[in-house]
């Protein structure tokens, strides 16, 4: 089991970032010589329980969602990523990699290969919008409150998000 890094996000301009869950960056979860990752991604999400997954890429601008923390499955490619608002981090992210965003964190895509493409998803209960713009009082509540997901994306209940967001051992 890969233990991910961790990376803490204090507001950013008009994004909120979450107060106190880091995002979650596992690097090489799945092997070069993984014939499908997006499926491979796919599979590992829904038997732990994570819904609503599509096939895309990632925003071209700044966005973070207020009613569900996200994953990130980098399963072809690779971009630059801005995580956590105009003044966060860019990572690199390679085919393979996934990140576990929680609600409220900054992302968007500064560029990319031609063949990127994300496996992306979210806890069950929990319903991703595209905020743009500053948090209200009741929005930066809910990303404080949203309830911390029973199962880590990649291993389950026992994997490594359960043990760091509910503990705060980070």
């Amino acid at each position: 089991m890969k233990q991910p890094a961790t990376l803490f996000f204090s507001a950013s301009e008009w994004v909120p970032n979450h107060p106190f869950l880091p995002v979650l960056v596992y690097r090489a979860v799945l092997a070069a010589d993984v014939d499908d990752r997006a499926h491979a991604f796919e599979q590992l999400f829904r038997a732990a329980g994570w819904l609503g997954l599509w096939r895309n890429g990632v925003f071209s601008y700044q966005h973070y969602h207020v009613g569900a923390h996200e994953v990130l499955g980098i399963a072809e490619g690779r971009a630059e990523l801005l995580i956590g608002g105009p003044d966060g981090e860019a990572l690199e992210v390679r085919a393979g990699d996934c990140l576990v965003l929680p609600a409220g964190t900054g992302h968007k895509r500064n560029g990319a290969s031609d063949d990127f493409l994300v496996i992306g998803g979210y806890p069950p209960g929990q319903y991703a919008d595209i905020a743009t713009a500053g948090a209200t009082e009741g929005e930066l509540r809910i990303i404080a409150s949203l309830p911390v997901p029973e199962t880590d994306p990649l291993y389950g209940s026992t994997g490594p998000l359960v043990a760091l967001w509910r503990s705060g051992d980070t």
